[in-house]
């Protein structure tokens, strides 16, 4: 494994276990914001859905531009 495929490798462990420590907790965060809002908490999962896929495309822009 060479030093750019390691570094790929962990910024992608990083994203997901921060993504995977953020759905563990987004119920009940969602719960706190739906006796609020139910509009709010709906907005706060779709935001934290379309976030995980633009992270991982600004990070596949980034890497191509490495690549050129």
């Amino acid at each position: 494994m060479d030093r750019d495929t390691r570094n790929a490798a962990i910024g992608a462990l990083w994203i997901l276990l921060l993504f995977g420590i953020a759905a563990y907790y987004l119920p009940t965060v969602m719960l706190a914001i739906g006796s609020v809002s139910t509009i709010l908490a709906g907005v706060v999962a779709a935001v934290f859905m379309v976030a995980i896929f633009i992270v991982f495309w600004l990070r596949g822009r980034s890497q191509r531009k490495k690549d050129h």
